[in-house]
């Protein structure tokens, strides 16, 4: 079989490999969702394909939606050319049991596919046309938390950035001010609501859109590129909403396995490709059961009815409490600490790394003994429960073919969330002492460790992709593993940077201790392990 709109007919075979197709009429929903849109979707990766777009299919199934959701696209181009075109749309979703047996569904709720881009004048015009529309009620991201990003370290725009601004609208080319240029034509169209959904991992994310989008606004409305009105269009929240999420599901790099057990069920063109942008994406996504989104319910022009597909509608105060309970505490930290350790330590899945006594005490400490005592519990999930589940029972799943190598991709910009926002709590807080924390210190250390790029056996190591990489490497330039004396105090400019940690950890009066954590892992071979296990025994 084949995964495409004709190979759908083969309903016999498919039911024979296992796989469960989509129950409704697939030309009406485009016809539908033509004439009327109601959600366009930017990110066209993983996590959408393997989780957003399921939640629509669910309505579809249902008969509770007649429309899909169109897919966009402002970064990675070959996605849709490679990916979605020659399958229709269409992704097959493999999730992944802990007994190693799966489930596998066709989802088929992408009505369309459009390239955000200035350069494809057709392409735009048929977006710009989308967000004119009355009926659109919603425009949802998962961009990662960099493409909200208009600013470096130092507080300077990125040069697009500087360009967009200094050209305007139908010039631009990052995403933000892309989407700043298309609720422009909106406001020209009748300055109709819509709801801007951030659903990416990240600390109030809707703000960071929002923020974003005023930002480019203010800019242009300087250059006198756009008027009074569009401004407070944008700053009306009642006319344009930016809606806080939580959002947690893994949806890991294709698995081989899993490509070639599809290949043994009949289903033909399943292997993966590595576009331009170095985009490891396949037909197929595979990704664990568990997964969770909780929305704040503001959506001026209406909404899907996603709730009957278990996404949690909540206030912000209750979206905020929920993620930062994973985001500080439950998950998100845990997976940049065993990032890190991993990529020192050898290892190519978390899973594995989970058998590791040392890695396993390490982020359980993090978690429940750092990251508990400043949860406050959002009321609609359990800290508790759910940070069990996360180390018992999903960083342990053997069949999720997660690495470290991909955990650690732009880690400088988690890491104000997943470890600032914890010690800014305990900053907070009069009955907390910020200077007791060791286990979010020893995983900054092991983070900045990791940056010189050699492992734990004094060996090159490759480091992941990081918008910061360049000029964090060039600040710990002279630092040498193996020769601990060749630390001269590189640390304390990265340290000191509000804008990298969420705070002054100089300042805070942990820059001492993340120093000498650092410095011990440069003591030569073994010395990661050996600091690993020296704090962990000690705190015993």
């Amino acid at each position: 079989m084949k995964l495409n709109r004709a190979g759908l007919q083969e309903k016999s075979a498919w039911a024979a490999a296992g796989v469960a197709l989509p129950q409704f009429d697939l030309d009406a929903m485009v016809r539908s969702t033509k004439d009327a849109p109601i959600w366009v979707h930017f990110g066209a990766g993983n996590i959408f394909r393997g989780f957003i777009a399921r939640l629509q299919q669910q309505l579809l199934n249902q008969g509770l939606s007649d429309k899909g959701i169109i897919a966009a696209s402002s970064f990675d181009y070959e996605i849709l050319k490679c990916i979605y075109e020659p399958h229709d749309n269409l992704t097959l979703v493999v999730s992944l049991k802990p007994d190693g047996t799966t489930d596998r569904e066709i989802v088929a709720s992408v009505a369309d596919r459009v390239w955000a881009d200035n350069s494809v004048p057709e392409e735009m015009a048929k977006l710009t046309a989308i967000f004119e529309a009355p009926s659109l009620q919603m425009v949802s991201f998962t961009i990662t938390e960099k493409g909200y990003a208009l600013k470096n370290l130092q507080g300077e725009y990125f040069p697009v950035v500087q360009d967009d601004i200094k050209n305007g609208p139908s010039s631009a080319h990052h995403a933000m001010s892309i989407l700043t240029e298309l609720m422009l034509a909106r406001y020209r169209a009748g300055a109709k609501p819509i709801a801007l959904v951030s659903m990416d991992n990240c600390s109030q994310n809707g703000e960071k859109l929002r923020s974003s989008v005023v930002t480019i606004t203010e800019e242009w409305h300087k250059r006198g590129f756009v008027d009074d009105g569009f401004v407070a269009y944008i700053n009306d929240e009642t006319k344009v909403a930016f809606p806080w999420s939580m959002i947690d599901k893994i949806t890991p790099r294709p698995s081989e396995a899993v490509e070639k057990s599809l290949t043994q069920a009949g289903i033909e063109e399943m292997t993966p490709i590595i576009t331009g942008k170095r985009t490891f994406i396949a037909p197929f996504v595979n990704t664990e059961i568990p997964q969770y989104l909780v929305i704040e319910d503001r959506f001026p022009n209406g909404r899907p009815p996603l709730e009957k597909a278990g996404v949690y509608f909540t206030d912000r105060e209750t979206v905020n409490k929920t993620e930062r309970m994973k985001v500080m505490t439950c998950l998100n930290p845990l997976h940049t600490a065993l990032a890190v350790y991993g990529c020192m330590l050898g290892y190519q899945s978390i899973a594995e790394e989970m058998k590791d006594n040392d890695l396993k005490e390490l982020v359980s400490r993090i978690g429940y003994q750092e990251g508990m005592p400043v949860v406050v519990h959002p009321g609609i999930l359990n800290p508790m429960d759910f940070i069990h589940e996360v180390i018992d029972q999903r960083l342990p799943n053997p069949f999720i073919p997660d690495t470290p190598q991909r955990i650690a991709t732009d880690t400088s910009q988690k890491i104000p969330i997943r470890f600032g926002e914890t010690i800014k709590a305990y900053l907070s807080r009069s009955d907390l002492d910020v200077t007791s924390l060791t286990f979010i210190p020893l995983a900054i250390a092991g983070w900045l460790r990791y940056l010189l790029g050699v492992d734990d056996q004094n060996q090159p190591m490759a480091v992941s992709s990081d918008p910061m990489l360049e000029e964090l490497q060039s600040q710990l330039s002279g630092v040498t593993v193996g020769k601990p004396e060749t630390y001269d105090g590189q640390l304390k400019p990265i340290l000191s940077n509000p804008v990298l940690f969420g705070t002054d950890l100089c300042a805070a009066g942990l820059s001492d201790k993340i120093e000498t954590m650092f410095q011990e892992m440069l003591a030569g071979p073994g010395a990661v392990r050996a600091t690993l296990q020296k704090y962990l025994k000690k705190a015993d």
